[in-house]
């Protein structure tokens, strides 16, 4: 995969999610909106699962959209959440094991989760979450839509503010890598590792030594990132030799394919 072909074209998104993971569409759905906009070039890239891909890869021959197989994989740094995308993914033996493990964690934290709130009085139970989970994964924004349809909440904006951010009453850590597993799984699975959403990380000494580790490249264009922060990773990846892309990290209606402020 050339990743500066493909920025150069112009006509590209290599951040979306779907069903597989936390995203509202099916994968297939991702691939018709993406065909619609005229982009030509797309990344799946659910949180620690490959499960969308196949679906999503049949859906672009049918579409005329190239679809990448890609991953964005959980990992943590001196307190950070750091998030790993994986372009041009393989199902390794490890990955896969190592995906289940996470899996397997997550059921587990979702029901702990939902026991939480019932603790602090606001019921809601499995059967309320998955009604808005269209795929096997129970992801945080759907117990969140839970708690907001049975009146607990006014917005899901509130739930994780109030509730499920880091520290707040109803969180629970998930199993996380470390940023060296992360991106040596990414590459023994045949792929490239990039450092996403910068930004996020709200620290940039460590977005600075982060750089350092055998990341391929680092996201330069998102949708929370401004021109300002654009222009200075791309700085970045010149003074380390890292490769550059761009996404929309689109999950749900609140955001839109193709847009994350890359200007051909």
């Amino acid at each position: 995969m050339d990743l500066a072909k493909i920025i150069k074209n112009g006509q590209f998104d290599l951040h979306l999610h779907t069903t597989a993971s936390d995203g509202i569409q099916s994968p297939s759905q991702v691939v018709v909106m993406a065909a619609s906009k005229g982009i030509n070039t797309i990344s799946i890239t659910d949180h620690d699962t490959l499960e969308g891909i196949k679906e999503a890869r049949e859906a672009g021959k049918r579409h005329g959209v190239h679809v990448i197989p890609g991953i964005e994989l959980s990992t943590k740094f001196k307190g950070k959440n750091i998030d790993i995308l994986g372009y041009h993914i393989s199902e390794s033996e490890e990955l896969l094991k190592i995906l289940q493990k996470i899996r397997d964690h997550r059921e587990n934290r979702a029901q702990l989760i939902i026991e939480k709130f019932c603790e602090l009085g606001m019921l809601i139970t499995s059967e309320d979450v998955k009604k808005y989970s269209k795929g096997d994964v129970i992801a945080r924004p759907h117990i969140a839509k839970a708690v907001v349809d049975k009146g607990y909440a006014k917005n899901l904006q509130e739930v994780f503010d109030l509730f499920l951010a880091d520290g707040k009453a109803c969180a629970v850590d998930k199993m996380v890598l470390s940023p060296e597993e992360g991106i040596s799984l990414i590459h023994q699975a045949g792929g490239l590792a990039v450092l996403a959403h910068p930004v996020l990380i709200q620290d940039e000494n460590i977005t600075e030594e982060l750089m350092q580790f055998p990341f391929d490249g680092i996201e330069v264009w998102h949708r929370k990132h401004s021109a300002a922060d654009s222009g200075r990773y791309i700085k970045m990846a010149e003074k380390y030799g890292k490769l550059i892309s761009g996404g929309s990290d689109y999950h749900n209606d609140e955001h839109t394919i193709g847009e994350f402020g890359f200007n051909k």
